[in-house]
């Protein structure tokens, strides 16, 4: 405690990313497909990326010990925004599609790290172009084209 006030450090973050890492191994290794589509299932992405979130939180928490610096002013609305738009993100994937989704989810992700609104608008329908593109026509993975239906 420094002046009333937790002081958190990376120990602490470490922790929780550990914690994390586990609810992830938890939640993800019952994954399975109906049907085998690829040798390693689709629970091999959770359960790497819980190991590497599991090793960087073990670094974190045995290296710890540095506190954490004063919250510059506007910081924690910019973080809201970005949680936000990504939350959103994930429940109107599926209805919009991945290219109003991205774009719609660009805008306040870019206006949180100072873009303009041309910038970021730009730059959230290039985005969502190209990952369908990407995912549609170079792999081969069918991705929601949501209200967007009839023209991609």
């Amino acid at each position: 405690m420094s002046g009333g006030r937790v002081v958190l450090n990376d120990r602490l973050l470490g922790t929780a990313a550990l914690v994390f890492a586990a609810v992830m191994v938890w939640q993800g290794y019952g994954l399975e497909a109906p049907f085998a589509y690829e040798p390693v299932g689709p629970r091999a992405f959770p359960m790497l990326l819980s190991l590497v979130i599991g090793l960087c939180g073990l670094w974190l928490a045995a290296k710890g010990g540095n506190p954490v610096e004063a919250v510059a002013a506007g910081v924690k609305g910019r973080v809201v925004a970005v949680s936000v738009a990504l939350a959103a993100y994930a429940f109107l994937f599926q209805w919009l599609g991945i290219v109003l989704a991205t774009f719609l989810m660009s805008l306040p992700v870019g206006r949180a790290f100072g873009g303009s609104w041309l910038k970021t608008g730009i730059a959230g329908l290039v985005l969502g172009v190209a990952v369908f593109l990407l995912f549609d026509k170079v792999l081969d993975v069918v991705l929601p084209t949501g209200l967007l239906g009839g023209l991609l």
